[in-house]
């Protein structure tokens, strides 16, 4: 696919909300054929998790499919492989860490996700003061570097932080770790509709969206939502591809 990320999501954002789901990368065999349920299941781009010893934003799901994950000899040169030979339709977007970008070198990392088909790169533990290198390492490369921002951010700050991300805004829908919940913040709300405010880029909630009733909620705010520790959940607990496909066509609905 050569479409950016954001010129895709936003062809979709004319049609509907979006949705994007997520899976860690090498958390089950075959997990591969997850993505591909993601996609025939609705999906409007899919998340890959590139799993890492210390995921300090993730709740203690994504930390069990990360050590799993790791435990079972997944590295980023092997997920890469495997991604490289995926063709869903759909943009991926990796999610990781500052730790295993640098190993490299912002420069190196983007090239050889660039390299596989990705087209997003999402580096939460990457504050926006230290974000430029890697920001102009990902323009070179055509990818798109996603910011997040949080419930407790200052207007001012979202309005640089909207102006430099790129693909999507991620909002996050309260401060804190990844993880299921139930309710939606009016925090959460209120970060939306400002975010929408302060751009025409997608923007979409994630970070607790655990039902497809609550993404539908939130969505109302925003664009979309991501989905990630719902689905692990099912994941770990043994949910094969098709299963999980069908909670993602489940959201689909909702959104819709």
């Amino acid at each position: 696919m050569t479409t950016s990320l954001e010129t895709f999501l936003l062809a979709r954002r004319a049609t509907g909300r979006l949705l994007v789901p997520y899976v860690t990368a090498g958390a089950a065999p075959g997990w591969t054929d997850v993505v591909r349920a993601y996609a025939d299941a609705g999906a409007d781009a899919v998340e890959i998790g590139f799993p890492f010893s210390d995921p300090m934003l993730d709740g203690v799901t994504i930390q069990e499919a990360s050590d799993r994950a790791i435990a079972a000899g997944t590295t980023v040169t092997g997920i890469l492989d495997e991604v490289t030979a995926l063709d869903v339709g759909v943009p991926l977007v990796a999610m990781t860490y500052g730790n295993l970008v640098f190993q490299r070198s912002g420069a190196k990392f983007c090239a050889a996700l660039a390299m596989s088909g990705l087209r997003g790169l999402i580096v939460p533990d990457v504050p926006l003061e230290e974000a430029g290198e890697l920001a102009d390492a990902a323009v070179k490369e055509g990818l798109d570097l996603v910011l997040l921002a949080a419930p407790s951010t200052p207007r001012a700050r979202l309005g640089e932080i909207a102006a430099r991300s790129r693909g999507f805004v991620y909002a996050l829908t309260r401060m804190g770790t990844t993880g299921e919940r139930d309710e939606v913040p009016e925090q959460a709300a209120r970060l939306g509709r400002e975010l929408k405010e302060l751009t025409d880029r997608p923007v979409l909630f994630g970070f607790g969206v655990s039902s497809p009733r609550q993404a539908a909620e939130l969505a109302r705010h925003a664009d979309g939502v991501v989905v990630a520790s719902a689905l692990m959940r099912r994941l770990l607990d043994g949910a094969r591809p098709r299963e999980l496909g069908e909670y993602v066509a489940s959201m689909r609905r909702a959104l819709d």
